[in-house]
Formats: structure tokens, C-alpha cells, sequence
């Protein structure tokens, strides 16, 4: 098992212009150990409220055309 001196040598190994990034990654890896955030499943297909007329309409022929 690890314990903080390993850490703390392996950091020290790190040059100094790189010592930004590892902080943030640092960081961000406890905060999301603090705060973690809740993920809920996806369901694919459903939306929540309804879509309106207009979304199954077909699109005009010179907006079509600028996807081609």
C-alpha cells in the first residue's frame, strides 16, 4: 500500500514547468472524491415535454442543400 512519502518523492521527480498540470489533475481528483457528482442513466429516445409541429416538418429545399 501506498502512503504519502511514495507520493510526495514521485511529485518531487516532476519538472517544475509540468507542476501546474499536476496540480489541477491533483485537484480535481480530490475534489471529485469529495464531491462526487451523480450521474443518472441515460434513456435513449426519451425526452421530457412534447416537440411541436413544426419539428416533423421537412426542411425547406435551400436548407437542405447547405447540408450536402
Amino acid at each position: 500500500m501506498l502512503n504519502h512519502s511514495k507520493i510526495l518523492q514521485e511529485i518531487q521527480s516532476v519538472p517544475e514547468e509540468y507542476l501546474d498540470e499536476l496540480y489541477e489533475l491533483i485537484h480535481n481528483f480530490r475534489t471529485q472524491l469529495k464531491y462526487p457528482q451523480k450521474q443518472e442513466p441515460r434513456q435513449p429516445g426519451l425526452l421530457k415535454g412534447q416537440l411541436g409541429e413544426a419539428f416533423f416538418e421537412p426542411l425547406p429545399e435551400e436548407e437542405l442543400q447547405q447540408w450536402e
